[in-house]
């Protein structure tokens, strides 16, 4: 338990922040200074928040590798989260402390079977069984527009907040998207407001009629509007990266805690891989303590913070670390049968092998999204061979469209649906080689470190290898690109040169900020096939598979 004291309270640099938790202890009651009169000892509010992040339609358990488990992992004891593990840990948090919240900082869509049958009615119904409080809406709620997230929404039990996310001319959300929600409990309004990156239109598809206003300003007016209402007790739920949320916390008086997503960030004061300390505290511009917290991805954990206010509605005390839900935790029988109803339609798809891998495919977000990954590599491989009659040279992917990863041994369609659960069609096109250079230096712009947002635009590659610094400055750090020719040679790449260039659409289209080839691309053909069926495909081909490292990307340290 630590106690902090704003008026010693300590900003560092976000490096040393992320990696240790800065406090400070109040002096014992009976210490007093000169003839000072003692601070006045009132009762403290207690209150436990619980949250989840960007849970991508892990409805039921999954393995390391994000997979549905199956019944060899179960057995094993290698399955983690799932909402009925969770909903254990949540009831048994909630039967020993009296104050209570359930919260959701985004990205419940997409990633799983449950998504691509239901879309967003198998996380509604499971979210409604749990209880959650309230949520904010994640860049992937927009994957399939307005009226899929508006389902979502309108059956959902809680209140969903963004504050940043202007509503007002669709007409779909105008009346389901508050920008903040006051809840009582234990006798205390506390205020809940949300926000959302302002890359979603870069990042999914929310329609013309979505504004994606600033956040420190709409953050601001909100907290402010709480403030004037009389509520001391804000918690804001963010979906923007670990990063941001630290600047929000150190640039606006008012907010309590921050509970977050998107970078699918570990705190914790007891995991050796953890990016952080469990919370991250932050000094607000008032010099009070803000708690900024998440909790990794897809539901493997719990987070699980107790807080102490004082009648000001300042933290004064806190502890907490996130739950992890290993197979330790039960699963809740009776939110079990709910997902096994739900799971009727999707077992089906989990019995077809479609190919066969003798190595472990890697899908962690912390490869994909920064080094080169033999699925990346096997993912691109596949776009050539699917253009070879276009005479395609170069392929490109990125990182974030890579969901999950699949270990050795048979591979299914439900494996493939997992990896590459988007939809997302072939596109190919012809690119300046100057345009290739500033491409890939756009690729690595956020590349350097985890904890940044934007990581996802990372670019796996084929017929193409690069090397790259990730100290040097952005758009300076690529130190040499080289291209396959027809006769197997890698040559240095041509600035001059038109070279022929395959890809997803959504990139070609300007995805994930890729206005480069929205703008430059020569020649577009947008209209090739679904490449999670291309993968397919190649597996049927090509199988067994053993995909490696071949030196295409190369970190120069």
């Amino acid at each position: 338990m630590s106690k902090s004291c704003p008026k010693f309270y300590i900003l560092i640099p976000l490096f040393f922040l992320m990696l240790f938790s800065v406090s400070c202890t109040t002096p014992d009651d009976s210490e007093t200074n000169g003839d000072e009169t003692p601070p006045e000892t009132t009762d403290l509010f207690a209150l436990t928040v619980l949250h989840s992040n960007d849970c991508h339609a892990r409805i039921k358990d999954f393995n390391e590798w994000g997979n549905t488990c199956d019944e060899e992992d179960d057995a094993a004891g290698e399955c983690f989260g799932g909402v009925a593990r969770r909903a254990t840990a949540i009831n048994r948090i909630r039967g020993e402390n009296e104050n209570v919240l359930l919260l959701d900082a985004g990205d419940q869509f997409q990633g799983t079977l449950f998504y691509t049958l239901y879309k967003g009615l198998a996380a509604q119904h499971a979210m409604n069984l749990l209880g959650y409080d309230a949520m904010t809406l994640g860049n992937h709620e927009f994957d399939d527009g307005p009226d899929i997230l508006a389902e979502f929404v309108a059956g959902l039990d809680f209140p969903v907040v963004s504050s940043n996310i202007d509503c007002s001319n669709e007409p779909l959300l105008a009346d389901l998207v508050a920008p903040y929600e006051i809840l009582e409990i234990g006798g205390r309004e506390i205020g809940i407001v949300g926000f959302t990156t302002e890359a979603v239109p870069s990042l999914a598809h929310p329609g013309p009629n979505l504004i994606f206003n600033n956040i420190e300003e709409s953050v601001k007016i909100a907290v402010d509007e709480l403030k004037g209402l009389g509520v001391n007790i804000i918690i804001a739920l963010s979906h923007s990266g670990v990063g941001r949320d630290i600047a929000v916390a150190a640039g606006t008086d008012g907010i309590d805690i921050i509970v977050g997503g998107h970078t699918h960030t570990l705190l914790s004061n007891t995991h050796p891989d953890a990016e952080g300390a469990y919370p991250i505290e932050v000094e607000s511009p008032s010099g009070d303590p803000v708690l900024v917290v998440q909790a990794k991805s897809w539901g493997m954990y719990l987070g699980d913070l107790d807080v102490k206010f004082n009648d000001s509605g300042v933290a004064v005390e806190w502890e907490g670390e996130p739950v992890l839900l290993d197979a330790s935790i039960e699963k809740d029988e009776s939110v079990l049968d709910e997902v096994e109803i739900l799971n009727e339609e999707v077992e089906p798809l989990t019995w077809l092998v479609v190919g066969e891998s003798e190595v472990d495919l890697e899908g962690r977000e912390e490869i994909g999204r920064h080094y080169e990954s033999n699925l990346g590599n096997l993912i691109c491989d596949s776009l050539l061979w699917e253009t070879v009659n276009a005479d395609t040279q170069i392929a490109f992917f990125n990182g974030g469209g890579i969901r999950s990863g699949i270990r050795a041994g048979e591979i299914t369609y439900a494996n493939i649906l997992e990896v590459l659960p988007f939809g997302d069609t072939l596109a190919y096109f012809e690119l300046v080689g100057s345009d290739i250079h500033e491409l890939l230096e756009y690729s690595l712009s956020r590349a350097e470190d985890p904890l940044n947002e934007g990581t996802g635009r990372f670019l796996q590659t084929a017929g193409l290898r690069y090397e790259w610094d990730p100290d040097a400055e952005v758009g300076e750090r690529i130190t040499k690109i080289e291209v396959e020719n027809a006769d197997g040679f890698f040559v240095p790449l041509d600035d001059g040169e038109i070279y022929k260039i395959v890809t997803l659409l959504y990139i070609r289209e300007g995805g994930d900020g890729y206005e480069i080839l929205e703008h430059r691309a020569i020649d577009p053909y947008d209209f090739g096939r679904v490449i999670s069926d291309i993968l397919v495909d190649y597996l049927a081909e090509y199988s067994p598979i053993s995909p490696g490292i071949e030196g295409r990307i190369t970190r120069v340290e």
